[in-house]
């Protein structure tokens, strides 16, 4: 049979991975550094990229949704009982690269959202709902914050010892194919459904919209937007200027 060379992942998917990629070690970086600023405008773009990845894996591309490759215990055991992915190909992430990517994305929206609500020993320095919390729940969080993180690089190195692990032993590039977006198989598949790049654009719209809300605190119950802010009163001249 010919060979097929289908394209498994979409644009969305790609770009979201590898911003993935770029903005831990960044955001990791500017922790240490106590670069805090920079931390919390890269904290909330990370925000806006979970935010668009869960909502995609609900309604993107086929190889992107949840539904398709979530597996269960059963699956799993019988994929790794299975022959080489090249003889018994998997179109997108198999049973147990699904597992993987589930505890990813669980645990970035985990720090993200415990982020949201940390602050340092001091309070100098304070996510954007922090207000909307105790100082021992806000101190819980931060701590929260710092072993999560611990967990989430642990699981990356995991991550990246499969990857290694199906290149050398499996003889399975997974890298390129997350590049280009284009995998080929030794015998023919079916093409997955793409989504449309309209889908895509307005899925970006909303996880930027709730990025830029949280940001402001979350109005009406917390901080107001800065159109809502009451003007300060002008100085008025009192009579006695006049005297």
């Amino acid at each position: 049979m010919a060979a097929a060379k289908l394209v498994v992942w979409d644009a969305p998917v790609r770009i979201v991975h590898w911003s993935f990629v770029a903005l831990l070690p960044a955001l990791w970086w500017t922790a240490e550094t106590r670069q805090m600023d920079l931390h919390f405008t890269l904290g909330l773009t990370m925000l806006g990229l979970v935010t668009f990845r869960l909502v995609w894996g609900v309604v993107g591309s086929g190889t992107a949704r949840f539904s398709r490759f979530v597996a269960g215990p059963k699956a799993i055991a019988r994929y790794l009982k299975s022959a080489p992915d090249n003889a018994n190909p998997v179109v997108g992430h198999n049973p147990l690269g699904a597992l993987s990517v589930v505890a990813l994305l669980a645990l970035l929206t985990a720090q993200v959202s415990l982020g949201l609500f940390a602050q340092d020993t001091d309070a100098v320095d304070s996510g954007p709902l922090n207000h909307l919390v105790s100082w021992d729940t806000a101190t819980a969080a931060s701590e929260a914050h710092g072993i999560v993180f611990n967990v989430l690089a642990a699981l990356i190195i995991l991550h990246v010892a499969a990857i290694v692990f199906y290149r050398i032993v499996r003889k399975n590039d997974l890298v390129t194919p997350m590049i280009s977006g284009r995998r080929t198989f030794a015998s023919p598949v079916a093409q997955p459904v793409l989504a449309s790049w309209a889908k895509a654009a307005g899925v970006a719209a909303i996880a930027v919209a709730v990025a830029v809300w949280i940001s402001f605190g979350v109005p009406p119950w917390g901080a107001k937007f800065p159109w809502d802010e009451t003007a300060p009163a002008e100085d008025v001249p009192s009579v006695d200027s006049y005297m």
